[in-house]
């Protein structure tokens, strides 16, 4: 055990001494080491980004007996990120913010100032506040598609109460996507977030912005098992431009009704793999259609991207500017096409109808099996209107605004329309009435 140690070191000195002729990167990227401390540090890098990291405190409403007091209550406390000094724009969670009435940002030297919301986006969980104030700092915003999984990142907040907070992991993921079908194509981390890092920054070693830390995947007690997830700013800063520009995010869309593979659907398909978006219907004179797509289609790459799931391309799609054109890879009968795609803004009523499938506000529907009248609810995506609503995967739809459902094509007319509209449906053996 002496022997190799005193080899280890032995070798460690010989490199040293080799650095300057025959290891040059090592001078070029040195380790960040504090030669007057004597110690490993980072704080270098994150010491510049710490003062634009904020608390966000969300009040409003009391939904409980009124008390005789019209003060706004505390709803929700998170994190958030200073991005432009200049006009004081933050970037935080939609979920932290939701039903909020008036929101408060607590400053690293100790200011309490007051924050309008500019807008939110609940499919991708971004919000932008603005406060007016002196002396601001923004961090720094790198490009997501630089990082790669190794790389170590700074979780940055204010979590379980406490004052603002830097913990350390790597990047352990990158494209992640599966908490739903909704826009996502996360960075996984080890890093620790809890409770009240929601909206804080995820930051790279120079202290660089990276992401917006927004949920954990917990074995059931809540705390935090080493996983994370965060929206890169290659979606962020679309958003954020959309929310500042508009108050709202206007997505595209292709024409294409699609559902992740799963190992369960791999199996039925006869597929060797279970990562890649099925295209479920297209619609007739759509962008997906005039590419080539075709229902069972596997598509495994949009725009040099792979896709792990349908959330991956509702992710490249859903940023991309109106008119674009995207290249796009599927697998028909194990052989692999390509071409391109072209990009169209969503359909104000978000109805999109297919040959046998209609799109309609993030529920996909088909006829349902057998005698049963009304529409089978295949699937939900996480953070659209249908999801909003109530509906979920397995409902039948047996009427709209109390008129028994025939077919897509007379679902389609009355869910077209503005306004909401009320569904009775079935679900299992109850009855479950929805306004969508």
């Amino acid at each position: 055990m002496r022997r190799t140690v005193r080899l280890f070191l032995g070798l460690a000195a010989v490199l040293t001494v080799a650095a300057p002729a025959g290891l040059a990167w090592a001078q070029a990227a040195p380790a960040p080491y504090d030669q007057r401390r004597g110690v490993f540090t980072f704080a270098g890098g994150l010491e510049k980004s710490l003062p634009a990291v904020v608390q966000v405190t969300t009040l409003g409403n009391s939904e409980g007996p009124s008390s005789g007091s019209r003060e706004p209550k505390l709803i929700a406390t998170g994190s958030g990120v200073i991005i432009d000094a200049a006009q004081g724009i933050i970037v935080t969670n939609q979920h932290v913010v939701e039903n909020g009435t008036k929101f408060t940002v607590d400053m690293l030297d100790g200011r309490l100032l007051d924050a309008t919301l500019i807008g939110a986006d609940k499919a991708t969980d971004i919000a932008v506040l603005k406060i007016e104030a002196p002396g601001l700092m923004q961090v720094e915003i790198v490009d997501s598609d630089t990082l790669r999984t190794g790389d170590v990142a700074f979780a940055v907040g204010y979590p379980l109460g406490l004052d603002q907070t830097v913990t350390m992991g790597v990047i352990s993921g990158l494209n992640r996507s599966g908490l739903g079908d909704a826009v996502e194509d996360y960075i996984q981390t080890d890093a620790a977030v809890n409770s009240g890092n929601s909206g804080g920054p995820l930051l790279d070693s120079r202290g660089r912005l990276i992401g917006i830390n927004t949920s954990i995947l917990s074995g059931g007690g809540g705390g935090n098992d080493g996983i994370a997830f965060a929206v890169p700013t290659r979606i962020m800063m679309v958003v954020v431009g959309q929310l500042r520009d508009f108050g709202e995010v206007r997505r595209g869309e292709i024409g294409a009704v699609l559902g992740s593979l799963t190992a369960e659907r791999a199996r039925e398909l006869g597929l060797g793999i279970v990562r890649g978006a099925v295209v479920l219907d297209v619609a007739p004179g759509s962008p997906a259609e005039q590419a080539g797509l075709r229902a069972g289609d596997i598509i495994t790459r949009i725009h040099s991207r792979p896709v792990a799931n349908a959330g991956s391309v509702l992710a490249t799609v859903g940023v991309a500017a109106p008119d674009s054109r995207l290249t796009i890879a599927w697998l028909r009968d194990g052989v692999e096409m390509g071409g391109e795609v072209q990009v169209r803004m969503t359909t104000p009523q978000g109805v999109v109808m297919g040959w046998d499938r209609l799109l309609v506000r993030g529920a996909t529907l088909a006829a349902a099996s057998g005698d049963a009248p009304g529409l089978r609810v295949e699937s939900v995506e996480s953070g659209s209107p249908a999801a909003a609503a109530g509906l979920r995967a397995g409902d039948v739809i047996e009427t709209i605004d109390g008129v028994a459902v025939a077919d897509l094509t007379g679902a389609s007319a009355a869910l077209s329309a503005d306004g909401g509209r009320a569904l009775t449906v079935r679900r299992g053996e109850d009855e479950v009435q929805i306004t969508l």
